[in-house]
């Protein structure tokens, strides 16, 4: 992809590379973690060298994952702070739909939406990671009680995460120039002006 010098910069390598290292081990945790689910779905253990290597693995790499995540919340808690201009968004989305984006209050670097997302996935992280460590036989014998309830959390938590990130894809995809955004860290000002103006203002110091 063809990029220009005036191009805004929206991600750095680090920043990048922190996201990626996320999506991977989620990939990855999806697969392992749907060939417990059912039966239909083992096969995928062929995928991490069998099932007894896939009971083992998965665990650690979600170690792994809730780790990059830590990292990325680091980052990014403040951006993500539910104002005023948000809400006002998210009570206008629907607005989207029918392509009415001129009456959208203005953005910061992220949206009302994709705060909500943020905040959402937190929550699913949160109840993947405890009751993911509840369960981890292998250090520790808690009570069945515990156990069984930890696994109903691991469940409920793993398909609200899928569904979250189906829904950040799609949203990625829909928004044309933000996947480029991830791969080369840059977007132009025209779509930073657009999606994000309060965003595109301080990045370039213009008024309006």
């Amino acid at each position: 992809m063809k990029r220009s010098p005036r191009d805004l910069k929206r991600y750095t390598a680090g920043e990048r590379a922190n996201h990626w290292l996320v999506a991977i081990t989620f990939v990855l945790l999806a697969l392992s973690g749907l060939a417990f689910f059912h039966p239909a779905f083992f096969p995928l253990t062929q995928l991490f060298g069998g099932g007894p290597w896939t009971r083992i693995l998965h665990p650690y790499i979600g170690v792994v994952m809730a780790l990059a995540f830590v990292l990325m919340v680091i980052r990014f808690w403040r951006l993500n702070i539910i104002r005023a201009r948000d809400r006002q968004w998210l009570k206008e989305a629907p607005k989207l739909v029918t392509e009415e984006h001129h009456v959208m209050p203005e953005q910061d670097k992220y949206n009302g939406g994709q705060k909500v997302l943020f905040w959402l996935l937190i929550a699913s992280m949160l109840g993947l990671t405890l009751s993911g460590a509840l369960m981890w036989r292998a250090w520790w014998n808690l009570p069945v009680e515990i156990v069984r309830a930890s696994v109903v959390l691991h469940a409920v938590s793993a398909f609200a995460l899928f569904g979250l990130i189906i829904l950040h894809i799609y949203a990625a995809i829909w928004t044309r120039g933000t996947l480029r955004a991830m791969v080369y860290g840059t977007v132009n000002r025209a779509w930073a002006k657009y999606h994000h103006p309060i965003w595109y203002r301080k990045m370039t110091g213009e008024k309006d």
